[in-house]
């Protein structure tokens, strides 16, 4: 009878004050722990569960009987099941899986491996988590036994899993060890969601210069921390994939991959390139009398064009980072415009003055100065115009800018340096002479 009233109590117990017995629970032996939940029911064993240390849960589970495995994670809510699981080895995680309903191990398994460029898919779902009423001294000792684990930041959570803070590791050192966990707390805690795309991980570790960030799930349950490893990792695969698609490369593509693939995802930009190739070499034999009278145009061409190309690729290449990175907001595009449009009138200047002095050392024509230096203001003026405009345009119509800013701006420096070039020495072929 004694043993009965044992079971009872402790089944009340555990169902009133699941959070002071799931801390009980988590300095227990692992074979003294199976013991104490031996007799508690599936129900009451999910709810101390869900409240154990996350290092302690994923040893329980891995020393359970195969029916108090199924029982357990029939009852807990998915998510966080498949948090835990995701913190085994492969083949422990299989192997648990196989002893599960088909329908649930797919939903596990798929929970599990979250859709790439996701913070799901970058987290680490083996993270430390402390409770707000644990000691400094207690959490210290706990930290000590964790092994092959780089820890910056401890997660506080409450007792049903949600993240309540992050708290760097050197405030849990230098504070006393008698002080619970909630005296140290700085603040909300930053946290992303699990299903956030990549785009948004890099502009928090650009805003917030953070080294951990936690993942959490709809609910605000805390599934796993993203490492500043995996944040830089995240913003360089940004970049780099901007950049490939910048010059009409498939973001998926790399260096190793198939011929067939490459081709595929570069042939039809290039044939759009060649499109626009084409309505650049119109813009120039719109001119062939004039370039035949004055055949000195036809070397002079590349250098506008080539000044005016660079010109626009530098103010795309800029507005390009700071899309990437969300540092340019709606409010911010006058802005961001005025300055290219200014600074390619000065570059334009400045590159004029050189080139007419080695254009009059060359030919001894004032008039051909005249029409290279005007052309080179204004092509370069339009090319950093058109660097900041076109990408920003295609972001507001919902287009990646990354895909095609690089050729529509090609097309727009080659048409606007031949007509600015090719026109005023056309206007002006009277005051060119050559010497």
């Amino acid at each position: 009878m004694s043993s009965v009233a044992d079971r009872a109590l402790k089944q009340g117990f555990s169902q009133i004050y699941p959070g002071e017995v799931a801390r009980l629970l988590n300095d227990l032996p692992i074979e003294e722990l199976l013991i104490q939940l031996k007799d508690l029911s599936a129900s009451t064993i999910s709810e101390l569960f869900v409240r154990m240390n996350k290092d302690k849960a994923v040893e329980l589970i891995l020393h359970m009987e195969e029916d108090s495995f199924r029982r357990l994670f029939t009852n807990i809510d998915p998510s966080y099941g498949a948090m835990l699981l995701a913190m085994l080895d492969e083949n422990g995680r299989a192997t648990k899986l196989s002893l599960l309903p088909a329908a649930l191990a797919s939903e596990y398994g798929e929970l599990i491996l979250y859709p790439p460029d996701t913070a799901g898919h970058l987290m680490d779902s083996r993270v430390t988590t402390v409770a707000c009423d644990d000691k400094v001294g207690d959490v210290l000792k706990r930290i000590r036994l964790i092994k092959g684990r780089h820890i910056i930041d401890v997660c506080v959570v409450s007792g049903d899993g949600r993240l309540v803070a992050l708290v760097p590791l050197q405030d849990i050192a230098i504070a006393l060890p008698k002080q619970r966990i909630s005296e140290i707390i700085k603040g909300e805690p930053v946290s992303i969601d699990a299903m956030a795309p990549r785009e948004d991980i890099v502009r928090l570790l650009d805003n917030m210069k953070m080294a951990t960030l936690p993942v959490v799930d709809t609910d605000g349950r805390l599934l796993g921390v993203i490492r500043h490893e995996a944040l830089v990792t995240a913003a360089q695969h940004e970049m780099s994939e901007d950049l490939v698609a910048m010059f009409g490369a498939g973001k998926d593509e790399r260096a190793l991959s198939k011929v067939s693939f490459a081709v595929s995802k570069r042939l039809p930009w290039l044939m759009v390139n060649l499109a626009t190739a084409f309505l650049a070499a119109a813009v120039v034999g719109l001119f062939e009398d004039t370039i035949a009278r004055i055949t000195i145009l036809a070397v002079m061409l590349p250098v506008v064009a080539g000044q005016s190309g660079n010109t626009g690729s530098q103010a795309l290449a800029v507005t390009m980072r700071g899309l990437a990175l969300r540092e340019i907001r709606p409010r911010h595009w006058p802005r961001v415009v005025r300055k290219e449009m200014l600074a390619g009138f000065i570059n334009g200047c400045a590159i004029a003055m050189t080139t007419s002095v080695a254009v009059y050392l060359w030919t001894r024509s004032a008039g051909l100065v005249a029409v290279i230096a005007a052309a080179m203001i204004f092509s370069m003026f339009i090319a950093g115009t058109a660097g900041v405009i076109i990408p920003v345009v295609l972001k507001k119509f919902g287009f990646d800018p990354a895909q095609s800013s690089s050729i529509i701006l090609t097309t727009v420096t080659d048409v606007v340096g031949f007509m600015s070039f090719l026109g005023l020495a056309t206007l002006l072929s009277g005051f060119i002479h050559m010497s």
